[in-house]
Protein backbone atom coordinates (compact mmCIF):
# COMPACT_ATOMS: atom_id res chain seq x y z
CA UNK A 1 0.00 0.00 0.00
CA UNK A 2 1.35 3.44 -0.94
CA UNK A 3 1.00 6.29 1.50
CA UNK A 4 1.08 9.93 0.37
CA UNK A 5 2.30 12.32 3.05
CA UNK A 6 1.67 16.07 3.02
CA UNK A 7 -0.54 16.05 -0.08
CA UNK A 8 -4.28 15.85 -0.42
CA UNK A 9 -6.20 14.61 -3.32
CA UNK A 10 -8.63 17.04 -5.05
CA UNK A 11 -11.91 17.31 -3.23
CA UNK A 12 -10.41 15.77 -0.05
CA UNK A 13 -10.90 17.75 3.12
CA UNK A 14 -7.93 17.95 5.45
CA UNK A 15 -8.50 16.88 9.06
CA UNK A 16 -5.12 18.09 10.25
CA UNK A 17 -5.12 20.75 12.96
CA UNK A 18 -4.79 24.24 11.53
CA UNK A 19 -5.43 23.16 7.99
CA UNK A 20 -7.67 25.38 5.85
CA UNK A 21 -9.99 24.23 3.18
CA UNK A 22 -9.06 25.56 -0.24
CA UNK A 23 -11.95 27.27 -1.92
CA UNK A 24 -12.01 28.79 -5.38
CA UNK A 25 -13.92 32.02 -5.89
CA UNK A 26 -16.38 31.84 -8.77
CA UNK A 27 -15.25 33.68 -11.86
CA UNK A 28 -17.22 36.88 -12.45
CA UNK A 29 -19.39 36.77 -15.49
CA UNK A 30 -18.57 39.19 -18.21
CA UNK A 31 -21.09 41.95 -18.22
CA UNK A 32 -22.33 43.06 -21.56
CA UNK A 33 -21.41 46.64 -22.22
CA UNK A 34 -24.66 47.74 -23.81
CA UNK A 35 -23.53 51.33 -24.30
CA UNK A 36 -20.32 50.22 -26.00
CA UNK A 37 -22.16 47.81 -28.26
CA UNK A 38 -24.69 50.46 -29.28
CA UNK A 39 -21.88 52.90 -29.91
CA UNK A 40 -20.07 50.42 -32.15
CA UNK A 41 -23.27 49.73 -34.09
CA UNK A 42 -23.93 53.44 -34.51
CA UNK A 43 -20.37 54.08 -35.74
CA UNK A 44 -20.62 51.17 -38.18
CA UNK A 45 -23.89 52.53 -39.61
CA UNK A 46 -22.40 56.02 -39.81
CA UNK A 47 -19.33 54.69 -41.64
CA UNK A 48 -21.53 52.88 -44.15
CA UNK A 49 -23.63 56.00 -44.74
CA UNK A 50 -20.44 57.87 -45.62
CA UNK A 51 -18.50 55.20 -47.49
CA UNK A 52 -21.32 53.87 -49.70
CA UNK A 53 -22.08 57.24 -51.40
CA UNK A 54 -18.35 57.91 -51.85
CA UNK A 55 -17.82 54.50 -53.44
CA UNK A 56 -20.87 55.00 -55.65
CA UNK A 57 -19.61 58.37 -56.91
CA UNK A 58 -16.15 56.94 -57.57
CA UNK A 59 -17.54 53.98 -59.54
CA UNK A 60 -19.95 56.19 -61.45
CA UNK A 61 -17.03 58.31 -62.63
CA UNK A 62 -15.91 55.33 -64.77
CA UNK A 63 -19.34 54.60 -66.28
CA UNK A 64 -21.21 56.16 -69.15
CA UNK A 65 -24.58 57.82 -68.76
CA UNK A 66 -26.49 54.68 -69.74
CA UNK A 67 -24.76 52.56 -67.09
CA UNK A 68 -25.26 55.21 -64.40
CA UNK A 69 -29.04 55.14 -64.80
CA UNK A 70 -29.64 51.54 -65.90
CA UNK A 71 -27.22 49.74 -63.54
CA UNK A 72 -26.27 52.19 -60.79
CA UNK A 73 -25.17 49.53 -58.26
CA UNK A 74 -23.00 47.42 -60.55
CA UNK A 75 -19.32 47.71 -61.37
CA UNK A 76 -18.45 49.62 -64.55
CA UNK A 77 -18.01 47.48 -67.66
CA UNK A 78 -14.63 49.14 -68.22
CA UNK A 79 -12.52 51.87 -66.65
CA UNK A 80 -13.30 54.94 -68.76
CA UNK A 81 -10.47 57.28 -67.81
CA UNK A 82 -11.59 59.61 -70.58
CA UNK A 83 -14.34 60.79 -68.20
CA UNK A 84 -11.64 62.13 -65.86
CA UNK A 85 -9.74 63.66 -68.77
CA UNK A 86 -12.87 65.35 -70.07
CA UNK A 87 -13.64 66.77 -66.64
CA UNK A 88 -10.06 67.96 -66.22
CA UNK A 89 -9.80 69.76 -69.58
CA UNK A 90 -13.23 70.44 -71.06
CA UNK A 91 -14.88 71.34 -67.74
CA UNK A 92 -11.72 73.18 -66.56
CA UNK A 93 -11.58 71.19 -63.31
CA UNK A 94 -7.78 71.32 -63.47
CA UNK A 95 -7.79 75.13 -63.38
CA UNK A 96 -10.40 75.22 -60.63
CA UNK A 97 -8.34 72.73 -58.62
CA UNK A 98 -5.23 74.91 -58.86
CA UNK A 99 -7.27 77.96 -57.83
CA UNK A 100 -8.59 76.11 -54.80
CA UNK A 101 -5.11 74.95 -53.81
CA UNK A 102 -3.81 78.52 -54.02
CA UNK A 103 -6.66 80.09 -52.04
CA UNK A 104 -7.02 77.38 -49.39
CA UNK A 105 -3.29 76.98 -48.72
CA UNK A 106 -2.76 80.72 -48.16
CA UNK A 107 -5.94 81.19 -46.14
CA UNK A 108 -5.23 78.17 -43.95
CA UNK A 109 -1.68 79.34 -43.26
CA UNK A 110 -2.95 82.82 -42.39
CA UNK A 111 -5.69 81.38 -40.17
CA UNK A 112 -3.27 79.20 -38.19
CA UNK A 113 -0.71 81.99 -37.76
CA UNK A 114 -3.16 84.67 -36.62
CA UNK A 115 -5.22 82.28 -34.51
CA UNK A 116 -2.21 80.87 -32.70
CA UNK A 117 -0.94 84.36 -31.86
CA UNK A 118 -4.33 85.55 -30.61
CA UNK A 119 -5.03 82.33 -28.68
CA UNK A 120 -1.60 82.43 -27.02
CA UNK A 121 -2.13 85.97 -25.74
CA UNK A 122 -5.66 85.22 -24.53
CA UNK A 123 -4.52 82.04 -22.79
CA UNK A 124 -1.24 83.11 -21.19
CA UNK A 125 -1.59 86.83 -20.44
CA UNK A 126 -3.98 88.58 -18.07
CA UNK A 127 -5.19 92.05 -19.01
CA UNK A 128 -8.39 94.08 -18.88
CA UNK A 129 -10.86 92.91 -21.53
CA UNK A 130 -9.24 89.50 -21.96
CA UNK A 131 -12.45 87.57 -21.38
CA UNK A 132 -14.52 90.03 -23.40
CA UNK A 133 -12.32 89.55 -26.47
CA UNK A 134 -12.35 85.78 -25.98
CA UNK A 135 -16.14 85.59 -25.77
CA UNK A 136 -16.48 87.83 -28.84
CA UNK A 137 -14.43 85.31 -30.79
CA UNK A 138 -16.47 82.44 -29.38
CA UNK A 139 -19.69 84.22 -30.38
CA UNK A 140 -18.46 84.18 -33.98
CA UNK A 141 -18.79 80.39 -34.02
CA UNK A 142 -22.58 80.66 -33.70
CA UNK A 143 -22.89 83.31 -36.43
CA UNK A 144 -24.10 81.74 -39.73
CA UNK A 145 -22.18 83.04 -42.77
CA UNK A 146 -25.30 83.52 -44.91
CA UNK A 147 -26.63 86.18 -42.51
CA UNK A 148 -23.72 88.46 -43.43
CA UNK A 149 -23.60 87.77 -47.16
CA UNK A 150 -25.15 91.07 -48.27
CA UNK A 151 -23.12 93.44 -46.04
CA UNK A 152 -20.02 91.32 -46.67
CA UNK A 153 -20.46 91.75 -50.41
CA UNK A 154 -20.58 95.54 -50.14
CA UNK A 155 -17.67 95.70 -47.68
CA UNK A 156 -15.44 93.65 -50.00
CA UNK A 157 -16.63 95.68 -52.99
CA UNK A 158 -15.88 99.02 -51.29
CA UNK A 159 -12.34 97.84 -50.57
CA UNK A 160 -11.90 96.96 -54.24
CA UNK A 161 -11.36 93.28 -53.48
CA UNK A 162 -14.40 91.82 -55.25
CA UNK A 163 -13.53 89.02 -57.71
CA UNK A 164 -9.98 88.82 -56.36
CA UNK A 165 -8.07 86.08 -54.56
CA UNK A 166 -7.07 88.56 -51.86
CA UNK A 167 -10.66 89.35 -50.92
CA UNK A 168 -11.66 85.69 -50.81
CA UNK A 169 -8.61 84.72 -48.74
CA UNK A 170 -9.24 87.47 -46.18
CA UNK A 171 -12.87 86.44 -45.81
CA UNK A 172 -11.89 82.78 -45.40
CA UNK A 173 -9.47 83.76 -42.64
CA UNK A 174 -12.05 85.94 -40.89
CA UNK A 175 -14.65 83.16 -40.83
CA UNK A 176 -12.12 80.53 -39.68
CA UNK A 177 -10.69 82.54 -36.78
CA UNK A 178 -13.44 82.00 -34.14
CA UNK A 179 -13.33 78.20 -33.99
CA UNK A 180 -9.55 78.03 -34.34
CA UNK A 181 -8.97 80.57 -31.56
CA UNK A 182 -11.48 78.82 -29.33
CA UNK A 183 -9.70 75.48 -29.71
CA UNK A 184 -6.14 76.83 -29.46
CA UNK A 185 -6.89 78.93 -26.38
CA UNK A 186 -7.81 75.81 -24.45
CA UNK A 187 -4.74 74.06 -25.84
CA UNK A 188 -2.30 76.81 -24.81
CA UNK A 189 -3.79 76.86 -21.32
CA UNK A 190 -2.95 73.18 -20.92
CA UNK A 191 0.76 73.68 -21.67
CA UNK A 192 3.07 73.65 -18.61
CA UNK A 193 4.09 76.99 -17.14
CA UNK A 194 7.50 75.70 -16.04
CA UNK A 195 8.85 75.64 -19.60
CA UNK A 196 7.77 79.21 -20.26
CA UNK A 197 9.22 80.38 -16.96
CA UNK A 198 12.55 78.69 -17.69
CA UNK A 199 12.73 80.34 -21.12
CA UNK A 200 11.92 83.74 -19.59
CA UNK A 201 14.66 83.32 -16.97
CA UNK A 202 17.11 82.50 -19.77
CA UNK A 203 16.29 85.87 -21.33
CA UNK A 204 13.82 84.90 -24.07
CA UNK A 205 11.62 87.75 -25.28
CA UNK A 206 7.86 87.39 -25.66
CA UNK A 207 8.25 86.88 -29.42
CA UNK A 208 10.98 84.28 -29.07
CA UNK A 209 9.09 82.55 -26.27
CA UNK A 210 6.09 82.17 -28.53
CA UNK A 211 7.77 81.09 -31.78
CA UNK A 212 10.63 79.03 -30.35
CA UNK A 213 9.06 77.44 -27.27
CA UNK A 214 5.27 77.54 -27.06
CA UNK A 215 4.40 77.14 -30.75
CA UNK A 216 6.41 73.90 -31.17
CA UNK A 217 4.78 72.53 -28.02
CA UNK A 218 1.36 73.19 -29.57
CA UNK A 219 2.22 71.23 -32.74
CA UNK A 220 -0.40 68.45 -32.25
CA UNK A 221 -3.22 70.98 -31.93
CA UNK A 222 -1.92 73.03 -34.85
CA UNK A 223 -1.86 69.98 -37.13
CA UNK A 224 -5.43 69.03 -36.21
CA UNK A 225 -6.74 72.53 -36.82
CA UNK A 226 -4.81 72.84 -40.06
CA UNK A 227 -6.58 69.74 -41.41
CA UNK A 228 -9.99 70.95 -40.18
CA UNK A 229 -9.50 74.34 -41.83
CA UNK A 230 -8.27 72.75 -45.04
CA UNK A 231 -11.36 70.56 -45.27
CA UNK A 232 -13.76 73.34 -44.29
CA UNK A 233 -12.35 75.93 -46.66
CA UNK A 234 -11.94 73.39 -49.48
CA UNK A 235 -15.67 72.61 -49.32
CA UNK A 236 -16.79 76.25 -48.99
CA UNK A 237 -19.31 77.25 -51.65
CA UNK A 238 -21.40 80.20 -50.48
CA UNK A 239 -18.57 82.69 -49.96
CA UNK A 240 -16.82 82.17 -53.33
CA UNK A 241 -20.22 82.16 -55.05
CA UNK A 242 -20.89 85.66 -53.71
CA UNK A 243 -17.38 87.13 -53.91
CA UNK A 244 -16.06 85.52 -57.14
CA UNK A 245 -19.14 85.33 -59.35
CA UNK A 246 -17.77 87.77 -61.93
CA UNK A 247 -14.38 86.09 -62.49
CA UNK A 248 -14.88 82.63 -63.95
CA UNK A 249 -11.15 82.14 -64.56
CA UNK A 250 -10.62 82.51 -60.77
CA UNK A 251 -13.39 80.18 -59.65
CA UNK A 252 -12.58 77.60 -57.01
CA UNK A 253 -13.44 73.92 -57.31
CA UNK A 254 -16.87 74.06 -55.66
CA UNK A 255 -18.01 76.75 -58.09
CA UNK A 256 -16.72 74.77 -61.05
CA UNK A 257 -18.50 71.58 -59.95
CA UNK A 258 -21.75 73.49 -59.41
CA UNK A 259 -21.43 74.86 -62.94
CA UNK A 260 -20.81 71.35 -64.30
CA UNK A 261 -23.86 70.10 -62.41
CA UNK A 262 -26.03 72.79 -63.98
CA UNK A 263 -24.68 72.03 -67.45
CA UNK A 264 -25.13 68.28 -66.92
CA UNK A 265 -28.88 68.80 -66.72
CA UNK A 266 -28.82 69.90 -70.36
CA UNK A 267 -25.82 68.07 -71.87
CA UNK A 268 -26.31 64.82 -69.89
CA UNK A 269 -22.59 64.50 -69.11
CA UNK A 270 -23.19 62.81 -65.77
CA UNK A 271 -20.03 60.72 -65.95
CA UNK A 272 -17.97 63.89 -66.29
CA UNK A 273 -19.75 65.34 -63.28
CA UNK A 274 -18.98 62.33 -61.10
CA UNK A 275 -15.38 62.38 -62.32
CA UNK A 276 -15.12 66.03 -61.27
CA UNK A 277 -16.61 65.16 -57.85
CA UNK A 278 -14.05 62.38 -57.43
CA UNK A 279 -11.22 64.79 -58.28
CA UNK A 280 -12.53 67.20 -55.65
CA UNK A 281 -12.96 64.55 -52.96
CA UNK A 282 -9.74 62.56 -53.34
CA UNK A 283 -7.25 65.25 -52.15
CA UNK A 284 -9.04 65.68 -48.81
CA UNK A 285 -9.33 61.92 -48.30
CA UNK A 286 -5.60 61.48 -48.95
CA UNK A 287 -4.70 64.30 -46.54
CA UNK A 288 -6.93 62.90 -43.82
CA UNK A 289 -5.59 59.36 -44.23
CA UNK A 290 -1.98 60.58 -44.03
CA UNK A 291 -2.51 62.78 -40.96
CA UNK A 292 -5.22 60.85 -39.11
CA UNK A 293 -2.95 59.93 -36.19
CA UNK A 294 -1.80 63.52 -35.78
CA UNK A 295 -5.42 64.68 -35.84
CA UNK A 296 -6.42 62.25 -33.11
CA UNK A 297 -3.37 63.15 -31.02
CA UNK A 298 -4.13 66.85 -31.36
CA UNK A 299 -7.74 66.43 -30.29
CA UNK A 300 -6.77 64.60 -27.10
CA UNK A 301 -3.49 66.31 -26.21
CA UNK A 302 -5.12 69.46 -24.88
CA UNK A 303 -7.52 67.51 -22.65
CA UNK A 304 -4.82 66.25 -20.27
CA UNK A 305 -2.77 68.71 -18.28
Amino acid sequence: MTTTIGRETPGQRSDRPGARAVTHAPRPRKKLNIAGALGSIFLAIWALLILIPLAWVFLASFKNTTEIFSAPWTLPAELRWENWGRAWTKAHVGQYLLNSVLVVSISTAGTILLSSMAAYVLARYRFWGNRIIYFLFVAGIAFPPFLAVVPLFFVVKNFGLLNTYTGLILVYIAYSLPFTIFFLTSFFRSLPNSVAEAATIDGASHTRLFFSVMLPMAKPGLISLTIFNLIGQWAQYLLPLVLMAGAKDKWVLTQGIADISTAAGYEADWSGLFAALSIAILPMIVIYVIFQRQIQAGLTAGAVK
